[in-house]
């Protein structure tokens, strides 16, 4: 089908594409649902319990727009992180604040650096406001910081994108390695440190860093811990010129009400986070103890999924993948080489988790032959 002629050359020149191609749209595909949804690091152990009684709560105010500052929500998280909130952005999950940084710092034609085969959604956005995207390779399945500066120097990079933990790896850096890529950053670009996964992290992973750095902005999410993907609540934490900057082209009324309401609560309920985090240790320890018992390698994981080495290369961890899915398992793996020879799955109850164990033989003999 020939493109719209109204639209921009940019625009024009751009492939129509969803980064990840939703369990939903898979399960319509296949005519029924998964029986295990392991694919998309979501939290099934769910929201806080006062966390679904504020939403509940807040529903029948559905009809008022949310409060475009966010003002509660800031000042929570101001208060538990221990700063002031003219650090911190509220926004539509962590990859809408990545679509925001790439429009306020990155112009057409200009560079950003990342690890190839990083979350590709910051690559989505990058494309889409005509910027050239420059990648070094990972270092022992986890991304180097090194590198990443390193090549950052080479090409002028206006951005650096770094997750620490990594999706979809896994891995991680003690706090000390982040903070001497910080302080190696160069003149005129800013470190997207993306910490989605920060909370199921060993202690020693979180960098010390002063909010009002002008090098560095963190991105954090209501997502993954606290259960709240459906929600789209993300947060930005970095100096106040930059944070002000969001205001120029944030989409103000992008917050409902409903999710307000429900990452204040979540925020607040730090027992239910302590049992969501015991609840992932324990699913860890079970991903891995079936991977080891079917002769394959877990990497050791700072987030709530394991990435599996399935020991060959890209074509036979698809065939892997494409075995469980067939079977009704649904996970997902990297997408580049030779990190692609991993399967990753998410963290599961322990049904998820059986249903995974039943389907992973079956798997490998049919991507065997």
């Amino acid at each position: 089908m020939k493109d719209d002629p109204r639209l921009t050359p940019l625009a024009a020149s751009l492939p129509a594409t969803v980064p990840f191609v939703g369990p939903e749209a898979q399960e319509r595909a296949r005519g029924k649902a998964f029986r295990a949804r392991l694919g998309a690091n979501e939290s099934v152990f769910g929201p806080s319990p006062k966390a679904i009684a504020a939403m509940q709560a807040a529903a029948s105010g559905a009809w008022m727009y949310g409060d475009p500052e966010s003002h509660d929500l800031r000042r929570a998280l101001a208060l538990d992180l221990g700063m002031d909130p003219s650090h911190i952005m509220v926004g539509e999950g962590i990859d809408g604040l990545l679509g925001l940084v790439v429009r306020l710092f990155v112009g057409s034609g200009e560079a950003v650096v990342t690890s190839a085969g990083a979350y590709p959604t910051f690559n989505y956005h990058v494309a889409g406001f005509g910027a050239a995207v420059h990648t070094v390779p990972y270092t022992g399945d986890r991304e180097d910081p090194e590198r990443l500066i390193a090549k950052a120097r080479e090409v002028g990079a206006k951005l650096i994108y770094f997750a620490n933990p990594d999706n979809p790896m896994g891995t991680w850096h003690e706090a000390e390695t982040v903070e001497r890529m910080i302080s190696e950053v160069p003149e005129g670009a800013l470190l997207i440190l993306d910490e989605a996964y920060i909370e199921f992290a060993p202690e020693g992973t979180a960098p010390r860093v002063d909010p009002a750095d002008p090098r560095v902005i963190r991105m954090r999410t209501f997502s993954k811990a606290q259960g709240l993907a459906g929600a789209r609540v993300g947060y930005a934490i970095g100096a106040a010129k930059v944070i002000e900057a969001f205001n120029k082209v944030r989409n103000h009324f992008g917050m409902s009400r409903i999710s307000q309401a429900g990452a204040l609560a979540a925020l607040e309920d730090k027992a239910w986070l302590a049992h969501v985090q015991g609840e992932v240790a324990k699913a860890r320890d079970r991903i891995g103890a079936i991977a080891l018992a079917n002769g394959l390698v877990p990497l050791p994981s700072a987030t709530n999924f394991v990435t599996i080495d399935c020991g060959r290369d890209g074509t036979f961890a698809k065939a892997v993948l494409t075995s469980l899915v067939d079977q009704g398992i649904f996970v997902r793996m990297p997408f580049v080489a030779p990190q692609n020879r991993c399967i990753r799955v998410s963290c599961g109850t322990p049904a998820d988790l059986e249903a995974f164990a039943e389907a992973l033989p079956k798997a490998l003999a049919a991507a065997r032959g």
